[in-house]
């Protein structure tokens, strides 16, 4: 771990880990077009070998970081891709050469419930708890080194930074079909062909946003300081739009500020010690602060400094600090402006934005900062990151936070032996779990369990395998829940709360999930007092079910992948003219049972890919509105649908799937031919 993101750049170019970009680059695109090339590709550097046994498959992924010194519009550097590869998280995080495990393991040890069985017992566990007293913050009543440059009032002038647009129908209403003039009567934020052209959907997506709880104002000490990492759009040279899930705590906080009716401070932190960014996003239990997490793996306190215009501590070692306050009186999400009336006081129409999901999410009303400061060092770095189709930055914090957490996990729930977040699932459509099965129905009590852990609860899909099975092996996983799971009887549908992010959910948060038993069956797990565990079943009869399958009018390609075992994939353009059902009905016929899963894609899907065709299953169905039984096999309706459009439950506003503008992503692989020529080379 560094103290610094200078020292963290610095390690990482000692490592040959990082590569400095020279000539001029636009943040309009270009500097995301160029980082989406370079993220697919191969690393400069191996991974501890807990990395590479954790995620067999991708461990190698996520190419170098990036240090743009020329951003046109701009005198500040840029680095994004910083945390991009398992060895650039490992050193951030302090965990080379032993990997995330031996975080976890140390948290594991230190959660344990065990008193100590002796004197020399008592005393080994006070050495091993010594550290925890040196983990809170630093606070000092002196400017950080983030203060060495204040800029206020009608000096400051965002616009500055070298924020970027990430991808084309970033901050674009008219391209998701809103209407373009929502905030026309939003005062001191920009506007007009020119803002547009240059300023229009940029956004701020690296910052650790510092927010207190309205009861702690004024405590010198405010138990409820808050990390969070929410994305900040640019709406002027000082207003900003801040985007939190309703489920979040600066959300929260907000709402405790605005139940006052006074403005909340915030304070928009850029860089600093390199565990603050991972920090921001753990998934932490309620009371215990981010910053108590970031002192444990820094080794030590954060350094804290007083905010320059708000009565917040900010991180000393900080590169930039935004500091405002949020506007009270903004409305609720779930706003649309072509049928709710008028947007409200103190709030913005925010979005869309190309999320992590792989898609865009819809815009929506959120409240406005007013910043009163910025606050920086005198040759500040500017850290961002993109997020879109995996792998990107966040799929490498979000892996740490899969095994940093596991013994966690694993506290609450004892049957778990291990589990895995897979790629296609990004984050929180799927989740792998092993156990080691020892009573009938078990897979179904963790699946439930899971449902009711922290963040898990969000878990869209649960597939539950047996310890024979390897859960970071993504197609044996799948391969598992054909030959184990009869969908006619060993799934497990139920309704609950769903990220935020989940376009396909029929509610704003709310929909189907699904569990998926993968073990072999015993005695007492039948439907029914008449009938026999399910047996184990193959799939040898894929090619003659492939060729009846895209002989199907409406099929435009089909492909049952041997290595995914009874999963078979099919592209159509049928939601184009409604005819799911109808067209489910003839393609499942044809099949006539050879498969155990049929998964209905749109026709951009690539069907041989089953990584790809899972990551557009669990985007694109609602596992109860979207999910039937056909005799023995499961189909889904996983292609893009229709607002307004009812199965049951409605369709709400379905977001394109990300895509770079070709032209860009053209012009950036002539002009940086060498390092994009490289990466994909290494694919």
């Amino acid at each position: 771990m560094y103290r610094d993101l200078r020292s963290f750049v610095e390690a990482l170019e000692e490592a040959g880990e990082l590569v400095r970009i020279t000539e001029p680059v636009s943040p309009v695109l270009e500097v995301a077009a160029l980082t989406d090339l370079v993220s697919k590709s191969r690393a400069p550097g191996k991974p501890s070998p807990s990395a590479r046994r954790n995620d067999p498959r991708f461990w190698d992924r996520g190419g170098p970081a990036l240090l743009f010194e020329s951003v046109e519009g701009s005198d500040v550097p840029l680095l994004i891709n910083a945390y991009g590869s398992y060895r650039r998280m490992e050193m951030a995080l302090g965990s080379a050469p032993d990997g995330f495990d031996a975080i976890g393991a140390t948290i594991g040890e230190l959660v344990k419930p065990e008193p100590p069985k002796s004197l020399g017992d008592a005393i080994g566990k006070a050495k091993q708890f010594a550290p925890l007293l040196k983990i809170g913050p630093k606070r000092s009543k002196k400017p950080g080194p983030c203060q060495e440059v204040i800029v206020r009032g009608d000096q400051i002038d965002l616009t500055l930074l070298p924020i970027i647009r990430c991808w084309p129908h970033d901050g674009d209403f008219a391209a998701v079909g809103y209407p373009s003039d929502v905030n026309d009567g939003v005062p001191g934020i920009g506007r007009g062909t020119d803002w547009d052209a240059r300023f229009r959907g940029r956004y701020i997506t690296l910052a650790g946003i510092h927010t207190i709880h309205a009861d702690d104002a004024g405590e010198a000490k405010p138990s409820s300081h808050n990390i969070g990492m929410y994305r900040v759009q640019l709406l002027g040279k000082d207003r900003v739009a801040m985007h939190w899930h309703m489920h979040h705590d600066g959300a929260s906080h907000w709402r405790s500020w605005k139940n006052v009716g006074k403005p909340m401070p915030v304070a928009i932190v850029l860089g600093g010690p390199s565990v603050l960014p991972y920090a921001a996003t753990a998934p932490l239990p309620p009371g215990i602060s981010e910053l108590l997490m970031a002192g444990f793996l820094n080794g030590g306190g954060i350094r804290l400094c007083r905010g320059a215009s708000v009565p917040l501590w900010v991180p000393a070692d900080a590169e930039i600090v935004i500091e405002g306050f949020v506007n009270p009186e903004a409305g609720p999400i779930g706003y649309d402006p072509r049928t709710d009336g008028p947007l409200g006081e103190g709030a913005v129409f925010e979005g869309p934005f190309g999320d992590h999901t792989g898609f865009y999410s819809m815009p929506d009303r959120y409240p406005i900062v007013e910043v009163t400061a910025v606050t920086m060092r005198r040759q500040p770095i500017y850290p961002t990151t993109i997020v879109g189709l995996p792998p990107q930055e966040d799929y490498y914090l979000g892996k740490a936070t899969e095994r940093v957490f596991f013994p966690l996990l694993k506290t609450l729930i004892h049957d778990i032996e291990d589990y895995d977040l897979p790629m296609f699932g990004a984050f929180h459509n799927c989740a792998f779990v092993k156990i080691k099965k020892a009573y009938p129905l078990q897979a179904r009590r963790v699946m439930h369990a899971i449902w009711g852990a922290g963040q898990m609860a969000w878990t869209k899909t649960i597939f539950v395998v047996d310890d024979d099975v390897d859960v970071h092996d993504t197609l044996a996983v799948l391969r598992a829940a054909s030959a184990h799971c009869d969908p006619s009887r060993d799934v497990e549908p139920v309704r609950g709360p769903l990220d935020i992010l989940d376009h396909a959910a029929p509610f704003l948060g709310g929909g189907g999930k699904l569990g998926v038993d993968c073990t072999p069956k015993w005695p007492g797990e039948e439907p029914d007092a008449g009938s026999e565990p399910t047996r184990s079943r193959s799939f040898d009869d894929r090619v003659a079910c492939v060729e009846a399958v895209r002989s199907v009018e409406g099929v435009a390609d089909a492909a049952m992948p041997e290595e995914a075992g009874g999963w078979l994939y099919v592209a159509t353009g049928a939601d184009e003219t409604g005819n799911i059902d109808d067209l489910a009905h003839r393609v499942l016929s044809a099949a006539s049972e050879r498969a155990a899963y049929v998964v209905l894609v749109g026709t951009g899907v690539d069907v041989r890919d089953p990584d790809m065709s899972m990551f557009h299953w669990v985007a694109n169905a609602d596992m109860l509105r979207d999910a039937r039984v056909f005799g023995r096999t499961m189909w889904f309706d996983a292609t893009p649908k229709r607002a307004g459009e009812r199965r049951g439950m409605p369709v709400r506003a379905w977001p394109p799937v990300i895509e770079m503008d070709a032209g860009v992503t053209s012009a950036m692989r002539d002009r940086f031919a060498g390092l994009v020529g490289d990466a994909e080379s290494a694919s």
